[in-house]
């Protein structure tokens, strides 16, 4: 089972970066899928949350509004759009399955002017 993230990046504020998760090993209709983020000094928080079929999304209160995950089952990825991006929002994004698979090496997100 292998996570890999992509498509991160250094942008100013304001900006929008859009992530992709590629699965490899299992099927990722078979499962939730989440988005989390690591900042420096900080724990790993959950960001974002799909079922399986997409039908139902959550997101944690500080990005509701610019984000949103989408997944596309026939690819076997799962992405992260996001939006009006804020120099809070600068981590370490990791995407990860229900239940918890081993996590991938992230994708750097940088928010800076």
């Amino acid at each position: 089972v292998q996570l890999v993230e992509s498509g991160g990046g250094s942008v100013q504020p304001g900006g929008s970066l859009r992530l992709s998760c590629a699965a490899f090993g299992f099927t990722v209709s078979n499962y939730p899928m989440s988005w989390y983020r690591q900042a420096p000094g900080k724990e790993r928080e959950l960001v974002a949350a799909i079922s399986r079929v997409g039908s139902s999304t959550n997101y944690r209160d500080s990005v509701k509004g610019r984000f949103t995950i989408s997944r596309d089952n026939a690819k076997n990825l799962v992405y992260l759009q996001m939006n009006s991006l804020k120099s809070e929002d600068t981590a370490v994004y990791y995407c990860n399955r229900v239940p918890l698979a081993s996590w991938g090496q992230g994708t750097q997100v940088t928010i800076s002017s």
